[in-house]
């Protein structure tokens, strides 16, 4: 199929208001203007609440409906074509982290800005330090179970600035990519949630979300066991791998619908070339009731 140039793409896509589509809605977006303001006894009690030193909470990006996770920036006359042939409204970018799967050429302020004016809302995604017990060959760098915290707060830094380079405002999350590991490995464990909390705590304190992507089976379970357990501060929003073909974020037996409810992101099928409107990418689909990011 032959595109429209970029600069006709570019002509076009400014006059499209974000959240919409022409033609369909494929997902609603609740931007800063309706963004969740409520108590905190109003919130689940293992969402960590913002820092103290924050004379406002922190605002809160939600996005319900489908979107993918590619493992490069796509162009932007594919993202324009699949804005409005395709079912979905939400697509990751892998914004930082040095053992990230692919180069990201395209993945610049501009391209951020383009997309968003196109309607996309996105995901920031930032691939770091895997479980001490990972076996990743692709991924070899790990934390350190005696430096966990402190390794996860460095990280957060990182992915902070990140998003602020790309124009991605104040209460944007970011999700950490714990790829699966092992279970069964109580120091394994321990670290992913210590590296966790360090995360968590020093994105708050730069102004931003939490999240935390991995498996159902390894970190994702132990995060539900950590939150059961108390500990704090937990992720603000969770997004899990469990290929099971059903696109919902409800009743997922190993993830409570008390825990993270509206915070959510599944990601149920691995891998796999769709096409729309004579357009191909390789996409790992997501249904989304959860934290997307917000502008500068």
């Amino acid at each position: 199929m032959r595109l429209p140039s970029p600069t006709a793409l570019l002509a076009v896509s400014l006059v499209m208001l974000p959240g919409t589509v022409h033609g369909h809605a494929p997902g609603t977006w609740q931007p800063a203007a309706v963004r969740s303001t409520a108590p905190s006894a109003a919130r689940p009690a293992h969402l960590a609440a913002p820092p103290d030193d924050f004379t406002e909470p922190l605002p809160e990006y939600r996005f319900t409906g489908a979107g993918f996770d590619a493992c490069s920036a796509p162009p932007e006359e594919a993202m324009y074509v699949w804005r409005t042939a395709s079912p979905y409204g939400a697509v990751n970018i892998y914004s930082s982290g040095g053992q990230r799967g692919c180069e990201q050429p395209r993945l610049t302020p501009q391209w951020v800005a383009t997309v968003r004016s196109m309607g996309w809302q996105l995901v920031p995604t930032h691939v770091g330090l895997q479980a001490p017990c990972a076996q990743r060959e692709d991924k070899p760098l790990r934390i350190d179970p005696d430096l966990a915290e402190e390794q996860g707060g460095q990280e957060a830094g990182e992915a902070a600035a990140a998003l602020q380079a790309l124009g991605l405002g104040p209460g944007s999350p970011v999700y950490l990519d714990m790829e699966a590991y092992p279970a069964g490995d109580a120091v394994c464990s321990r670290a992913v949630v210590d590296f966790t909390a360090g995360w968590t705590r020093a994105l708050h304190a730069a102004g931003y979300r939490s999240g935390f992507y991995s498996s159902m089976d390894s970190g994702i379970a132990d995060i539900v066991a950590a939150a059961r357990a108390g500990r704090d501060p937990m992720p603000d929003a969770l997004w899990y791998a469990r290929w099971d073909g059903h696109p919902t974020t409800s009743g997922q037996a190993g993830l409570p619908d008390d825990l993270w409810s509206g915070h959510r992101i599944h990601q149920y099928r691995g891998s796999a070339d769709e096409t729309y409107a004579g357009v191909t990418l390789s996409v790992d689909p997501d249904e989304l009731d959860g934290l997307v990011a917000g502008g500068a």
